[in-house]
Parts: C-alpha cells; sequence; structure tokens
C-alpha cells in the first residue's frame, strides 16, 4: 500500500474511503450517531461499522492511546482488503501517525512469495490527512522506516529454510550493506576453524551448508556510543540427534529470527542515519542430523577456551551464540551488548507466546528497554538470574553442560549459559532476549498476522532512538 502524507485542507481524490476512529463518547456527539446505533455499533474498541452511501468506515476506540490506535489501524486494513475503493484516508496529528502507520503498515503485512495466485487488492493508496505536513513529515519518515525495516525482517523470517540457508543469509547482509553503506565481513568455514569458533562448527557439520558469522556495521561520523548486536541464525533447527518430534519442526524456519532480527534493526538504524555505531553479529547456522552430526556425549571446545559437555543436541542456539558473543566482544568495545533468540520453549512456558523475556544483571538497563518497549507497542518481562539456577548448568567432566540438570528454569538456565560467555567488563551492559514466543505465531494477535512478527525491531529501535 502506497503511503502519503497530505494536507487535509488541499485532500481531493475520487473513491476514496475516509476511515472514522471515534470513541463510545465521541458517538454521543457524532453526525450520523442515530445511523451508526441501528447498524448495532458502539464505539468498542476495534468494532467496524461500514456506511457505504457516505463512503465512511467507523472504527471504535476505548482511548486513544497509541496501543489503541495501533491495533484499530491494524483491523481495519485486513477489513478494507476486499472494500471496492482506489484509496483510504485518515486524519493524524503528531500524538497518532506513528501507531496508525505500524497499524497499517504491520497489520496489513502479507507474505505471497509462495502462493502461485495472490489475492489482489483494490485499495492501493492510504492518504494521511494532517493540518500542517511539515510538522508530521519527520515522524512519518521515521515511522515507515521502522514499519519497513519490520516487514523486511518478517520476509526472512517467513522464507523457507531451502531458500534461506547461511549461504543465502550472508548475500542477504551483503546486499543489505551495499544499500545502506554498512561494512559487511563474513567468515566461511576455514576462518571459523581459525578463529576456534568450535561450538558453532559443530552444530553446523551435519548439515550440507557451511556456517557463516556475519558482520554488518554501521559507523557514522560522530558517534556518541557504540552497541553491539548478536542474532541467533538457526537457519533450520531438526535438534539434530535429539530429534524433535515431527510437529515441533513444522515451524522451525523461525528458529533465525534473532538474526533477522539484529539484520532490521540495523537497517533501521542506518537509515535512520542515528548517530550512534551499531554492530550486527549474526551465526548462520543450519542443525540436521547425518554421520558426521554432533552428538549427546560430545565435549566442545568454545572460542573462549571453556569446555561445553553436550547433552541435548537440541539445545544448539546456545552454542552458536556463545562462540558468536565471544568474537563480538573481542571485535568490539560495546557501551551495549544486546543478544536476540529464538532460544527456549521455556521462555513461553513462563511468560505466554506474546511476550519477549529479557535477562541481564544490570536493573537499570532491563528497565530502560522495558520503558522503550511500551512505547513501541511490543511486550516485554524480565526473568531473574539467580546463583542457586545456574549450578544447574554443572558438568562433571566439562566447565559447563549445555542443559540444566533440572526442568525447571529453562530459559533462565538458557540465559545463564549466555552469561557465561559474557566479559566481566559488559556484564551490566548486555541483556539476553529470548524473543522464541514472541518471533513467530500462527495466529494472528495485535498487529500480527499469521508468521513471523519481527520481534525486538521495533522496541530496539526506540530503545536505540533515546540514547544521548
Amino acid at each position: 500500500m502506497n503511503i502519503q502524507l497530505i494536507n487535509k485542507k488541499v485532500f481531493d481524490t475520487k473513491n476514496n474511503l475516509t476511515l472514522k476512529l471515534i470513541t463510545a463518547e465521541r458517538l454521543e456527539k457524532a453526525k450520523f450517531k442515530k445511523t451508526l446505533k441501528k447498524a448495532g455499533f458502539q464505539a468498542e474498541q476495534d468494532s467496524l461499522c461500514a456506511m457505504h452511501g457516505k463512503s465512511l468506515l467507523f472504527c471504535g476506540l476505548e482511548n486513544y492511546d497509541a496501543e489503541n490506535l495501533r491495533t484499530a489501524a491494524a483491523t481495519t486494513v485486513k477489513a478494507i482488503k476486499s472494500y471496492d475503493y482506489k484509496s483510504i484516508s485518515v486524519n493524524v496529528d503528531k500524538n497518532s501517525i506513528q501507531a496508525i502507520i505500524e497499524g497499517f503498515v504491520l497489520g496489513g503485512y502479507e507474505f505471497n512469495n509462495y502462493k502461485s495466485k495472490a489475492k489482489k487488492i483494490k485499495i492501493k493508496n492510504l492518504y494521511l490527512t494532517c493540518e500542517n505536513v511539515e510538522e508530521l513529515s519527520a515522524l512519518f519518515e521515521e515511522a515507515l522506516i521502522v514499519a519497513e525495516a519490520t516487514c523486511f525482517t518478517r520476509d526472512l523470517v517467513n522464507t523457507a529454510p531451502d531458500d534461506m540457508y547461511p549461504e543465502v543469509m550472508a548475500k542477504v547482509a551483503k546486499k543489505l550493506a551495499r544499500e545502506n553503506g554498512l561494512s559487511c565481513d563474513v567468515l566461511g568455514k576455514r576462518e571459523l576453524k581459525k578463529e576456534k569458533c568450535n561450538a558453532m562448527l559443530a552444530v553446523g557439520r551435519a548439515s550440507r551448508h557451511d556456517s557463516k558469522l556475519i558482520h554488518l556495521a554501521y559507523k557514522p561520523k560522530n558517534a556518541k556510543k557504540t552497541i553491539s548486536l548478536v542474532g541467533k541464525g538457526l537457519t533450520y533447527d531438526s535438534g539434530g540427534l535429539s530429534l524433535k518430534p515431527a510437529t515441533s519442526m513444522v515451524t522451525m524456519k523461525m528458529d533465525k529470527a534473532g538474526a533477522c532480527a539484529v539484520l532490521g534493526i540495523i537497517k533501521a538504524v542506518s537509515e535512520l542515519k542515528l548517530d550512534i555505531e551499531v554492530h550486527a553479529f549474526v551465526g548462520a547456522v543450519e542443525n540436521m542430523i547425518g554421520g558426521d552430526a554432533y552428538k549427546p556425549d560430545d565435549v566442545l571446545v568454545s572460542r573462549k577456551g571453556d569446555t561445553i559437555e553436550v547433552r541435548n543436541t537440541d539445545a544448539e542456539g546456545r552454542l552458536v551464540l556463545a562462540d558468536v558473543l565471544d568474537y563480538a566482544q573481542d571485535r568490539t568495545k560495546p557501551d551495549y551488548l544486546f543478544d536476540f533468540a529464538t532460544l527456549t520453549g521455556a521462555c513461553m512456558v513462563a511468560l505466554g507466546q506474546y511476550t519477549t523475556g529479557v535477562m541481564g544483571h544490570s536493573n537499570r538497563l532491563r528497565h530502560d528497554l522495558s520503558k522503550a518497549a511500551t512505547k513501541a507497542g511490543e511486550l516485554t518481562a524480565s526473568l531473574p538470574f539467580n546463583k542457586h539456577l545456574k549450578k544447574q548448568l554443572k558438568s562433571e567432566i566439562a566447565d559447563i553442560c549445555n542443559i540444566s540438570n533440572k526442568p525447571y528454569g529453562g530459559a533462565i538456565t538458557a540465559g545463564l549459559f549466555l552469561d557465561n560467555f559474557i566479559k566481566e567488563e559488559n556484564k551490566n551492559k548486555w541483556l539476553h532476549f529470548d524473543i522464541a514466543g514472541s518471533a513467530y505465531t500462527e495466529t494472528p494477535w495485535d498487529v500480527n498476522v499469521h508468521g513471523a512478527t519481527g520481534a525486538g525491531v521495533r522496541f530496539m529501535t526506540q530503545f536505540l532512538k533515546s540514547i544521548k
């Protein structure tokens, strides 16, 4: 959908549907109050009532908070796809423009790459009408950049594993670097061996696709801070020899969502031209089975030098991240270090499928990220570290075990495993985001349609914009 910001005084187009976002209070004063009430419209949140004779569409709001505006716009765009209009228009101001753009762009998102005949939508244009275009133009551009970066991330996650394996992910990163003025380095099998990334290489060695460590960098002049982002990029996860049940394998193309998120974030940051230096590190690996597969009972030597007892080959993402986190810390001196990973089903058990789990040592940093997430319209919740859970990673034969010896607190013990590979000087600069539940959905909710959600892009961009 083409989106334009236009002065309401000069706006005039034929075959246009006008959207009215209205609360129950305003309904009582509305021009078409009687007609709307006859139709059963009470202006409840996300309820719709069309008056096609007047080319009007009413959508109910509980209030004019950003969250309600965002879901109302998403509800609207899904409903109008069958309407026979050329365009839709809605009035915006500085308080509503971002939420409405995100609602329309994210709620209207479709992934049709594998459809032989995608359904055609007649409404091609969205006009945002306002009193002063110049006043809102910066907010307009910013909202579009973030929404489109989220959709870029969704596209990558939704791509089938046979079309998005480590080599392809590296090509995507190189293309992004060319288009956005980024630097890009890709480490293949030979370079990874030289770097002693043995844990990462073990996970991918049964695949016919070589593993890749990708490093993108955005380095503006006079950057205020340096941020390192690390993403788990399991382009497909069969579980390895600790094979997943068949039903659990169906959505495992989403196991690369952490990597896709950091690519989306650096895309947004570079297009927003933020005055911060951002590095995106991606561990792109495929976890498969075969005669060369790594095994339960293996002991791996990580890049850091710590030995890892493998007791479950389906706890592979943390092995990849162990090496990539160590590599990232050696390559940069970050003011903030964040990793994104679809790491544990336990996080979904703890928080539900809508919420990203946040782990780390700094209460202040967790609080700041929570504020940014709330403003961006994403759900996060902190999961606390403690010394007793850390004991559950003890190995009798190696420095650490890749799974807990008890079936409790699985999301936190996974985070504590990663903590083992965070340098002491970075402990209070680091946060781990478990997006296992929030990154993918088979049931549409909020602005999310079936498939990838782009979790992490909006809240991290919001946080990075706030850095002083």
